[in-house]
């Protein structure tokens, strides 16, 4: 019997359209320091609207995440980075 469609093959080892995701690069590798007086690392953790990024974004483990939003928190409030984008419409 002519298999008609690729999954009636009987292999099961391939699927066509399964998607291939390649693992983020942690960018604070090993440390757990992270230093809420520097804007500019920031902000590679936050989008344009202000947000902080999530994890699967972002590619750093729970502890640094939960580092990084308490720095940008401080951050705020010593109005270092702005709580929301400015306004261009």
């Amino acid at each position: 019997m002519n298999p008609i469609h690729t999954m009636q093959t009987g292999t099961g080892n391939t699927r066509p359209n399964k998607r291939q995701f390649k693992k983020k690069i942690n960018p604070m590798k090993k440390s757990k320091i992270v230093d809420y007086l520097d804007p500019k690392f920031l902000s590679r953790f936050t989008n344009d609207q202000g947000k902080v990024l999530p994890r699967r974004i972002t590619g750093l483990n729970a502890f640094q995440q939960r580092k990084v939003a308490t720095a940008v928190k401080y951050s705020r409030q010593l109005a270092l980075i702005p709580f929301v984008a400015n306004d261009t419409a």
